[in-house]
């Protein structure tokens, strides 16, 4: 039984081996100061911007809530918001959930070699966004593509197309290789969370009689609940910003038209295509804006399904 001497002893190390605050705080002052540099000056500067008329070089003109005035009236930018809100929904049943589908398989008793599975899943979200923009890009070329080739191979040439010009499905189309980049992704998340949870409770799940589906749905999905909202959270603020791949695929037109259009590609083609950085500036600010909104939406959503599962 340890002694109060020996109590005393270890508090007294512990006193030692603890840095002073002026330490903690000059290991911290540098990356925070260029955390404010890089993220809150530039957003602040972007806010002071949007109340201007500016074209570029040193004349500003100031013109108030304009700017926001044409925003709230600005049909293609709410079209990209809507292609975002697609976008997002996407990625979050398609990364999320086969990552989810994926990582139940790997953790299974009849896996075998699954350090090769999480190394193999994990490699795509390595990949730089244009890379994975122009891969897929060729994968639906209307000459070279290997879907039309395929769907000749099968006797299907009356299927192949111009892939990327059809209006009707070419946001589907955009959105496939956003999923298959980051399913490794939120894998390696939703693993290390299913790890840190003990095996005893799905065993005893088991000899109770529960299926693979009421384990996964019942026991599992509440026990890494934080997690999945990491995921989430991960998930739809990635998404409201996307702009590589999309940019890559599109030779950076957002076409057929509007088809593709999303918001952050919105802003880069009013700043610095048309030249009307007033204005572009705005619509960062609505970006940042509108992305807060939805994160809080999907984290309420996320709170209230996992309620329902009795999980608080």
């Amino acid at each position: 039984m340890p002694s109060a001497k020996d109590g005393g002893m270890e508090i007294f190390m512990l006193k030692a081996i603890k840095p002073k605050m002026t330490v903690v705080w000059g290991f911290l002052l540098v990356p925070l100061i260029w955390y404010i540099f890089s993220v809150f000056v530039p957003l602040v500067v972007a806010l002071a911007y949007s109340f201007f008329q500016w074209k570029g070089g040193p004349k500003k003109t100031f013109i108030g809530i304009d700017n926001y005035i044409q925003l709230i009236h600005d049909g293609t930018f709410w079209e990209a918001f809507g292609h975002n809100i697609f976008i997002v929904v996407v990625c979050i049943v398609g990364q999320i959930g086969i990552a989810f589908i994926n990582v139940l398989m790997v953790n299974s008793k009849l896996c075998r070699f699954k350090g090769v599975h999480r190394t193999f899943g994990f490699f795509p979200s390595t990949i730089s966004a244009v890379y994975i923009g122009m891969i897929w890009k060729m994968v639906y070329d209307q000459k070279r593509g290997i879907l039309n080739w395929g769907l000749t191979a099968l006797g299907r040439p009356d299927l192949t197309q111009n892939w990327m010009n059809n209006k009707s499905i070419v946001l589907q189309l955009i959105s496939i290789p956003l999923v298959w980049q980051f399913i490794g992704y939120y894998m390696v998340i939703l693993l290390a969370a299913i790890a840190a949870v003990d095996t005893e409770i799905f065993e005893v799940a088991e000899l109770d009689g529960a299926n693979a589906w009421q384990r996964a749905v019942y026991i599992v999905l509440p026990l890494i609940k934080n997690s999945v909202l990491v995921c989430v959270t991960l998930c739809v603020s990635g998404n409201m910003k996307v702009f590589d791949h999309i940019y890559a695929m599109t030779k950076g037109s957002g076409g057929p038209g509007t088809s593709t259009m999303v918001m952050a590609l919105y802003g880069y083609i009013v700043s610095f295509k048309n030249q009307n950085l007033g204005y572009g500036a705005c619509v960062s600010v609505a970006i940042f804006v509108v992305s807060l909104a939805v994160i809080g939406g999907s984290q309420t959503l996320v709170n209230y399904v996992m309620k329902d599962k009795g999980v608080e």
